[in-house]
């Protein structure tokens, strides 16, 4: 086994004695990580006045953060391969506090973008070393079954409750603590780091591969603007096809050299062992689905049912208490069945919660038609999330740990980006198809057109996540046994 400081922290049985205090200080940073991609989005029209953000830049308050944030994640996760990941996890939660600080006391557009896109930048140190050092600390199968099991209940979750918490500090408090509320809590986490999480990083070979970062970096920050191109401006639009284009062209570069240089920055073992490949694609696809629920349904709680920003936040609860408890579940259930028997029942759950979703009209209630959908697809995801995480690191060698937790994150980010832009147009044009063949609605044409609009991207995020299911169930072929051969090789 590699020379570490392991030998100094085990007790006699192996076994790390303050692994959960480190998966509890974890635990934070990845909450705050989620918390970040939704905390914003109903702090934009208070934020909007008080700076002066025009209609036309405001997305900038999301995208800068996203874009940093996904298009840095696979060097992020190198960094913390090679760095040392408490060292590069301790970075970015000090980052990411003065990032935040920056943004609660923007004064200008620009320095609030700024201050997001850094946060985006730490992010991508952040939550790569998160989910490497949980892979190197738990190593017993029931035990590391239960640590991807609250992270996973985070990551499906942590929207939602970014949504409640924004929209309480914002009507009670200021838009500006949406950001500023990450300071305290990003610092303590690092105190409590300093002491609870132990160092670990890969041997071997430790050199970067510059071509690699260039390429990877530029053809993920070109996609990921590309998708937010296409949301706005149309999937027609010379800025959203020169974007996607280039990103093409510089992942193919990207492809060609990792197969080339001796220590690549995304080694190709990663992604095509099948089921470390199969748990990417299926992420992709199910944060293509889940990220536009949240838009859409969002839209409709407030603009269509006319909820206030708290009470929308809210509204999403439901889907929050369903992830927290049946990850429980899924993380007992996981050793004893092992992963697909989870997964692909869970995608066909949240389906048919997506697509029971699609009933809603402007004079349908909350109690009978949107909170049912929530239970369900909430039910399913968390039999999704958990397994997923562990079989995204499946039987990954020490020296890739970072980089697999990396392409977790980046393939969620990814998916995230398409599906919005994709379920943006599709929304559209089914909004604009309806409202010229209803004139007779008269006024009320626009909140019926605009809720079918919603109902026709559920159906199509009700096939994603469908097909995330056939994806799974022909990609996944591991068992209860896979816990233990991770380990084993993450161990040695």
């Amino acid at each position: 086994m590699p020379q570490s400081n392991k030998s100094e922290i085990t007790t006699p049985e192996g076994l790390d004695p303050t692994r959960w205090r480190t998966l509890f200080v974890v635990a934070i940073s990845q909450l705050m990580i989620v918390l970040d991609s939704s905390i914003m989005n109903i702090a934009i029209p208070s934020a909007k006045l008080d700076l002066g953000i025009s209609d036309a830049n405001q997305q900038w308050v999301i995208t800068a953060y996203t874009l940093a944030f996904g298009s840095l994640l696979l060097l992020g996760g190198r960094i913390g391969d090679y760095m040392g990941r408490k060292k590069i996890f301790l970075i970015g939660l000090i980052g990411f506090a003065a990032a935040s600080a920056l943004g609660g006391i923007a004064t200008t557009q620009g320095m609030l973008f700024g201050a997001r896109a850094l946060q985006g930048v730490f992010g991508a140190l952040l939550a790569p070393a998160a989910l490497a050092i949980i892979s190197v600390t738990f190593t017993v199968p029931a035990e590391r079954a239960k640590a991807f099991g609250v992270i996973g209940a985070i990551s499906g979750g942590g929207a939602a409750i970014g949504l409640i918490l924004g929209g309480t500090l914002t009507e009670f408090f200021s838009w500006r603590w949406c950001l500023g509320v990450n300071t305290p809590i990003a610092i303590i986490a690092a105190i409590l780091a300093i002491r609870f999480v132990h160092e670990s990083k890969a041997q071997g070979d430790n050199t970067y591969d510059i071509p690699g970062v260039l390429t990877a970096t530029a053809g993920l920050f070109s996609l990921t603007y590309g998708f937010n191109q296409a949301a706005t401006n149309g999937w027609s639009d010379s800025h959203t096809i020169a974007f996607l284009v280039g990103a093409v062209v510089l992942l193919a570069l990207f492809i060609a050299i990792e197969k080339r240089v001796e220590n690549p920055l995304m080694p190709l073992r990663v992604v095509t062992e099948r089921n470390r490949g199969g748990s990417y694609l299926g992420s992709l696809v199910v944060g293509a689905g889940l990220f536009s629920m949240f838009l859409f349904l969002g839209l409709y709680l407030q603009v269509i049912l006319g909820y206030s920003p708290l009470k929308s936040g809210f509204a999403f609860l439901p889907f929050t208490a369903g992830i927290i408890v049946f990850a429980g579940i899924a993380s007992t259930l996981l050793p004893k069945f092992g992963p697909r028997p989870l997964m692909v029942p869970g995608l066909i759950a949240a389906s048919v919660g997506l697509l029971m979703l699609s009933r809603i009209t402007p004079e349908t209630s909350y109690l009978t038609h949107v909170m049912p959908s929530l239970l369900i697809m909430s039910s399913g995801m968390a039999l999704v999330f958990i397994p997923l995480t562990s079989t995204s690191l499946h039987a990954v060698s020490h020296h890739d740990t970072g980089v697999a937790s990396a392409m977790v994150n980046t393939s969620q980010q990814i998916g995230g980006s398409l599906g919005t832009a994709l379920l943006n147009t599709v929304a559209a044009t089914a909004t604009a198809t309806y409202a010229t063949a209803h004139t007779e609605l008269g006024k009320m044409v626009q909140p019926f057109a605009m809720t079918h609009g919603f109902t026709v991207a559920f159906k199509f995020s009700a096939g994603l996540l469908f097909v995330g299911a056939i994806v799974l169930f022909f990609f996944i072929n591991i068992g209860k046994e896979a816990l233990v051969e991770t380990e084993s090789v993450i161990a040695h």
